[in-house]
């Protein structure tokens, strides 16, 4: 018998795994997928990543290598390679998985896992041959997979999720994006680089809704200098796929239908938990409405021994959110009282320039009623961001009125993803506005803007600007 199972192996189960097996666990991970990471590493965070690097470098080198003394001729892209360097990258991270299996002396079961009851496990490989194992806790981590709208039909062809963009065999000539959060922008970027237009239909009136509308009204502006166009507050109500040609039907704020056609169809409307032949009846355990492992501030389900972590769970359905759960979950099944705090829990979006932010959005502070002041220091200012050529953002802090305390942070400027974790660290040691503002940043660099909108919310002393 084992003393914990996880079922999942993406970035909350691995992690989850490895931090049992470290506390002394004997651990077993099943996996339906022959390779470890779920979607995050095989069809998600990483290999988009390596997409959206592969044609920065093209761009960069179509639109800006001149102005650096760098002439080059006959550029083209090719896509062929692009993938295959990006299907590299992630066979290198999944097999980074594997290793850490081994090393932490975890049993992979790859198969189909679902309940028999709350102690017992069946793991159901391809051929349909099965087997059980037992474990004395388990943690559920299957992730998410993409949602669509109920009158359109993926034939992975034409109408295409995230999945099928990964490894498109050509660039389209017209991408049309159903949502404007991150995934559709990440992903249309990547086209858009390399000369694809790109048209983006979104149902709210602004990009990236979920973060503060500042950060989608900057990014709207810098995304249109690379061929997207934008459709806000449009409902889309049909999308019909003829030939080499998909016709996306929306309605706009007046009760117009527009039509928008193109070669592709991408459909990025978010997200949903994933499920599918867990059998989780058979372990009592309760699933929302919404379709997620119901758990409580344990993350454990209604079934004491059994708990549940990532994006199968209620809040934002990130990597780095569903690790620190399998973290938390490890050390709570040993009797330690661990604590996340979902508030500072950072999300990215990486475009270029990136998006990033922890905290609470202006909106949210109106709503609460809690008087903030504000600090903004534009990328145009900071001599490190015009050197390299990328000025288009800004830092925004928000900051308590009265004790200065930094309430929330949004960023939108080269290298806001691995700019946000000086934010993050401030605010888990609750930091003001006037103790970063004090703090050495080395010149020229880009946190130099997070400094300086620290100074402009204390009262407004940026020195340059």
């Amino acid at each position: 018998m084992y003393d914990v199972i996880v079922i999942g192996s993406g970035p909350g189960g691995y992690v989850a795994a490895i931090r049992c097996a470290q506390l002394g666990l004997k651990t077993a991970i099943v996996e339906k997928y022959p390779t470890l990471g779920g979607t995050c590493l095989n069809v998600g965070c990483i290999p988009s990543k390596a997409l959206l690097d592969s044609s920065e470098h093209y761009h960069n080198a179509a639109h800006t290598f001149e102005t650096h003394g760098i002439k080059l001729s006959n550029l083209k892209v090719d896509l062929k390679q692009m993938i295959t360097r990006k299907n590299d990258v992630v066979k290198q991270n999944t097999d980074g998985i594997q290793y850490l299996m081994k090393k932490n002396k975890i049993d992979v079961h790859q198969g189909v896992g679902s309940f028999v009851d709350k102690t017992t496990v069946k793991v159901t490989k391809d051929d349909g041959t099965s087997s059980d194992i037992q474990g004395k806790n388990i943690i559920i981590a299957t992730g998410s997979k993409p949602s669509t709208l109920p009158f359109i039909k993926i034939d992975k062809d034409r109408v295409i999720t995230s999945t099928e963009t990964l490894n498109l065999k050509e660039i389209p000539k017209h991408l049309v994006v159903i949502g404007g959060g991150v995934i559709g922008l990440e992903l249309g970027s990547v086209y858009a680089r390399l000369g694809a237009k790109v048209s983006v239909i979104e149902f709210m009136d602004s990009l990236i809704p979920t973060m503060d509308r500042t950060m989608g009204k900057e990014l709207q502006k810098s995304l249109k200098k690379i061929g997207f166009e934008f459709f806000l507050k449009h409902k889309v109500t049909a999308v019909e796929s003829k030939g080499k040609e998909v016709t996306v039907k929306a309605e706009n704020g007046k009760g117009e239908i527009i039509e928008v056609k193109g070669d592709y169809v991408l459909v990025s409307i978010g997200r949903k938990p994933y499920t599918d032949g867990l059998n989780a009846e058979a372990a009592g355990v309760k699933i929302t409405d919404r379709g997620q492992v119901e758990v409580n501030d344990h993350l454990q389900t209604n079934v004491p021994n059994i708990y549940a972590i990532g994006d199968v769970v209620k809040g934002a359905m990130l990597a780095h959110k569903a690790e620190e759960e399998g973290v938390f979950v490890a050390e709570t099944i040993l009797g330690q009282k661990p604590h996340i705090n979902y508030n500072l829990i950072p999300g990215v979006v990486y475009t270029w320039p990136e998006v990033a932010a922890v905290g609470y959005t202006e909106e949210q502070l109106k709503e609460k009623g809690i008087k903030y002041k504000t600090g903004k220091f534009p990328f145009m200012a900071s001599g490190r961001a015009r050197a390299s050529m990328d000025t288009d953002g800004l830092v925004k802090v928000l900051a308590d009125a009265e004790t200065d305390e930094i309430l929330g942070v949004h960023m939108i400027g080269p290298r806001t993803a691995d700019m946000i974790a000086e934010a993050v660290v401030a605010m888990e040691y609750r930091a003001s506005a006037e103790d970063i503002s004090r703090m050495s940043h080395a010149h020229p660099t880009y946190t130099e803007a997070f400094k300086e909108a620290c100074l402009a919310a204390t009262d407004n002393r940026a020195l340059h600007i």
